[in-house]
């Protein structure tokens, strides 16, 4: 018998590519068919899944007709317009996009911790979160389920690819700006290196220079000062975790690292906790890998981690003068992990109940 019909919405985009790739990877298949299915100006184009080339289709509404689960790796406003019509059409909608991670009636879903909530869905649609939040998850939750969290203190520190393509590009030109340049030993000097090399300020995704630089904003600008990516950082790790009142404070950094976010997480649980025990947590969980010999230089960094599927934990400390409390730093590729491997690990657990 067939297995179930998946379709990858966005085949063409940044992630949707990182999403085949992952796909090509695998080593179970439960799919029977898969369609790829981008915006008309890309339809007709030949990707190959699993040794079969499949031409890419153009979105429209019959393309979702006879698929199961339809994954969509496209901008908000194209979710939220074509998620609910593959709903209609009878596929589980699984949603990379911030379209529907605070509906009550969607889920926000990441396995390791809230598999079970993917039956949960009255609008026929599943949310993945903001890559940021789900960097930490798998460490979070693994704590969270022995200890109890209470208090959440994090700084993120992420790569130019958050902001999609336009945010790698805008990195790849500042750093042919200021290559061979002795340039930052006064202000202004990264400024008017780019200047001169024909790029300005306001056609770039960030509102200041990324390179030989960090920027404190990552996001649009919300009440008091907040930036939405702080916001997203609180709101989906109460939703995901399942601790509406959870207290949580977060300050997101642009960074010029192309691709994979850093995490600082400081964490306080209702339940003492030492090293030794997180060690022990963290080491036993799959998708996690711990780098923590400092001793010896060992711990994660983003060019140790990019290209790879797990979250990279190290640093791991009993934070000073705060009881029951952690410090750690967590590292994962922002592109797999915090976007297309979650929301393909959500379709592999949806493909077992067709």
């Amino acid at each position: 018998m067939a297995g179930p019909v998946l379709a990858l919405v966005g085949a063409t985009g940044a992630v949707g590519t990182v999403m085949v790739d992952i796909m090509n990877g695998r080593k179970s298949w439960p799919w029977g068919e898969v369609r790829l299915i981008a915006s008309p100006r890309s339809a007709g184009k030949k990707i190959t899944v699993r040794g079969e080339e499949l031409t890419v289709l153009a979105l429209a509404p019959e393309v979702f007709d006879g698929v199961d689960v339809a994954m969509f790796d496209v901008p908000d406003e194209v979710s939220a317009h074509w998620a609910p019509i593959a709903a209609e059409r009878g596929a589980v909608a699984v949603d990379n996009s911030g379209a529907f991670r605070m509906d009550d009636e969607v889920p926000l879903v990441v396995p390791e911790v809230n598999n079970d909530k993917v039956g949960a869905r009255p609008k026929g649609i599943i949310s993945n979160p903001n890559c940021t939040t789900l960097s930490m998850m798998a460490s979070l939750g693994a704590l969270h389920r022995e200890f109890e969290l209470k208090e959440l203190v994090v700084a993120s520190y992420q790569a130019a690819s958050g902001a999609g393509q336009d945010g790698i590009d805008r990195l790849y030109a500042e750093y042919a700006a200021v290559a061979g340049k002795e340039v930052g030993n006064r202000a202004g000097d990264v400024r008017e290196a780019l200047a001169a090399a024909g790029l300005s300020q306001d056609d770039s995704p960030f509102p200041a220079p990324l390179a030989l630089n960090v920027v404190p904003w990552a996001g649009s600008l919300k009440a008091d000062g907040w930036a939405s990516e702080e916001l997203k950082v609180r709101n989906e790790a109460r939703k995901i975790l399942g601790i509406p009142d959870l207290k949580v404070s977060a300050t997101c950094v642009r960074v010029p690292v192309v691709t994979t976010h850093s995490l600082a997480v400081h964490a306080t649980f209702a339940r003492p906790v030492t090293v030794e025990q997180a060690h022990a947590i963290f080491a036993a969980q799959p998708s996690i890998v711990l780098v923590d010999d400092p001793a010896n230089g060992q711990f994660p960094t983003p060019a140790d981690v990019v290209g790879g599927d797990p979250t990279y934990v190290g640093r791991v400390r009993q934070a000073l003068d705060f009881p029951n409390t952690l410090d750690f730093f967590v590292c994962g590729d922002n592109l797999r992990k915090g976007a297309a491997l979650n929301t393909y690990e959500i379709a592999e657990t949806l493909a077992k109940t067709f």
